[in-house]
């Protein structure tokens, strides 16, 4: 046989597409030629796949070997193609069996003696592998350091190796099978770490009731307040109030985060939690690259993204949040190629009033002028506030609070009740009170007569954009359901729009 046709994934943005890896043997001149759009990393391959074939005892051939990655106009980049050309390459010369290779998909990066390196984006091929026509009924084969991470997808039949020679060996075993590959079997899940506990936090009351209900309606929250009042504290607890992950939302998460080789099996249902430094660039948030992957936002997907010292960002970069924050999310363009990530992530955010930080502070050590105070506030656009659900004022902790023994409430009783204000969302409409439609707040965020009076009375007072309304009306929605109530009553409303209270002016 001179041609030989193994099959393999790309990856292009959360997609992974099906590459042909078609090998073909020639008589004339010994040469190796690759087509097929390959990046530099694949194009490498010719000099790895030599040295591991020969270094596993095989023979390279001595013909004209051409190889093909189709489709011809998708972009191929990383090694993770040494594997599946090794075998095409064998396979054609004969060296190898040919039959069975069909119902195996393969990738692997080679080392020049031959061993398997681990790749990035295995779950998210396996998981695009699973989903494909006639995908679910074959094999992966890939490196073993990758095996426990592409075993998460349900039903998957995954078969790590260590070397080119297994996997070679997996085709020629003998009668009874004895060096064939052993399907890998996935290992119990660790126990997820600790999150912080939100007994820790002394005081604060209003702010945990903001957090609580944030949790349950998966709303955004800006804290501002003083160096020091426990914004840092409340954004890294609020983890612990967010429900269990579902399988869906795990492996989205996870193979996101496999694409930049960043999810380890301890990681699997743990809600992500990515805090970027404020020097952080547009592209560092949204992602990039000449090969688009994803940024903090799409990391952050099923999970937080918390921004301290807003103001301390570039303006531009912040503008990037914008879409977002309400599609759930990001398509990154280039002039080649363009990719779509998800980024559906709760945004926390925390900031000083002021430049110095003490602006309206009991102690009145604020010396910064209402112009300093106007620019460093104005460095958060308006439509960028806009889109925040809720705007919290934390203040200074008293003295007499702060010395006491911590004895706040515990996340775990915060939790049950935004579990139960969550499955009521679920159980009306299907989704959380964040992804609602302007048609569906109409329909299930009505308030009452006297919410509508309430509404009424903010929207003249504080002339609010139409998002801004209807976020409102979201907030509403998720504190009638901590309370377990059907309808959004006055005070119901009264509590959403203290919950989006303005900047503070100076």
């Amino acid at each position: 046989m001179t041609l030989a046709v193994i099959k393999s994934r790309a990856l292009a943005g959360m997609q992974a597409p099906e590459v042909s890896v078609e090998v073909h043997l020639a008589n004339g001149l010994p040469a190796f030629t690759m087509v097929g759009l390959a990046e530099t990393e694949v194009k490498e391959a010719r000099d790895r796949v030599r040295a591991a074939i020969t270094n596993a005892g095989f023979d390279l051939p001595q013909h004209r070997i051409t190889v093909n990655l189709a489709p011809a106009d998708l972009p191929k980049e990383s090694g993770r193609f040494d594997l599946p050309i090794a075998i095409g390459i064998l396979a054609a010369s004969g060296q190898i069996p040919s039959s069975g290779l069909e119902h195996f998909e393969f990738a692997g990066e080679l080392s020049l003696t031959g061993d398997l390196r681990p790749i990035r984006g295995a779950l998210a091929m396996t998981y695009a592998m699973q989903r494909s026509p006639g995908g679910h009924a074959r094999g992966f084969i890939l490196p073993i350091a990758n095996a426990d991470e592409a075993a998460l997808v349900a039903d998957a039949a995954i078969y790590p190796a260590s070397t080119l020679l297994q996997v070679c060996a997996h085709f020629s075993a003998n009668a009874d099978g004895s060096f064939a590959l052993a399907r890998h079997v996935s290992q119990p899940m660790p126990l997820p770490p600790t999150v912080p506990d939100f007994a820790d936090v002394k005081g604060q009351v209003l702010a945990k009731r903001a957090m609580e209900v944030a949790a349950a309606g998966r709303h955004s929250v800006l804290l501002v307040g003083p160096p020091g009042a426990g914004k840092t504290m409340l954004a890294t607890r609020f983890a612990g109030l967010l429900p269990l992950m579902t399988d869906d939302e795990a492996l989205e998460a996870a193979a996101v985060q496999s694409l930049i080789s960043g999810f380890t099996v301890e990681g699997w249902k743990v809600r992500p939690f990515r805090a970027p430094h404020h020097t952080s660039s547009g592209a560092a948030l949204v992602g990039g690259g000449s090969v688009p992957r994803p940024g903090e936002i799409s990391l952050a997907h099923c999970g937080v993204l918390f921004l301290d010292e807003l103001p301390e960002f570039d303006r531009r970069v912040l503008e990037v949040l914008r879409e977002p924050l309400e599609s759930g999310r990001v398509t990154i363009a280039r002039a080649a190629r363009h990719a779509d990530f998800p980024a559906r992530f709760q945004l926390i955010a925390a900031m000083n009033p002021c430049p110095c930080g003490y602006l309206g502070h009991p102690a009145g050590t604020c010396r910064c002028t209402p112009d300093q105070v106007l620019r460093y506030q104005s460095r958060i656009s308006g439509p960028l506030l806009d889109r925040i659900d809720m705007q919290i004022e934390v203040g200074p902790v008293p003295p007499e609070i702060l010395q006491a023994d911590a004895s706040g409430e515990k996340s775990a009783a915060i939790a049950t009740r935004v579990h139960a204000a969550f499955e009521r969302q679920l159980a009306r409409q299907g989704k959380s009170n964040q992804q609602l439609t302007p048609r569906e707040i109409d329909r299930f965020c009505k308030p009452d007569a006297a919410g509508q009076d309430v509404l009424r009375t903010s929207l003249h007072k504080m002339q609010w954009s139409a998002r801004a309304y209807h976020r409102v009306l979201r907030l509403a929605r998720t504190v009638a359901d901590l309370d377990g109530q059907k309808q959004v009553g006055g005070k119901h409303v009264s509590e959403a729009v203290q919950l989006r209270r303005a900047l503070q002016q100076p």
